[in-house]
């Protein structure tokens, strides 16, 4: 087993990039092994940690199809519906809730 090269924040070299920076470039790392990582000192408990992987061994990203597009737009939707109510709540329902403003805070209504 290897050890991992480690690089101070932004001092990475080129040809190596992080999963969101490949991203960017319309690429994906393909089941490449991460090549090294960039750590960046934080305050308090240990470093932050991006893993990098080889640009030139990266793939490009794999191409939204019907399918995949519908599945997303129906998984988006079921989280706008309130399992309470079950009305569309025009909004993500926040997970911290698990239900609409409205279910999770009856007494703040409008009152007249």
């Amino acid at each position: 087993m290897s050890t991992l090269p480690v690089y101070p924040w932004r001092l990475a070299p080129e040809g190596l990039a992080t999963f969101r920076q490949l991203r960017a470039r319309g690429l994906r790392p393909g089941g490449q092994d991460v090549a090294a990582q960039l750590e960046r000192p934080r305050r308090r408990g240990g470093p932050l940690v991006a893993y990098l992987y080889r640009v030139d061994r990266a793939k490009p990203v794999r191409p939204m199809t019907e399918a995949k597009r519908a599945a997303l737009a129906r998984a988006n939707a079921a989280r706008r519906v309130c399992p309470e109510c079950r009305c569309d709540a025009g909004y993500r329902i926040p997970p911290s809730l698990g239900m609409c403003t409205p279910c999770a805070f009856p007494d703040t209504s409008t009152a007249s």
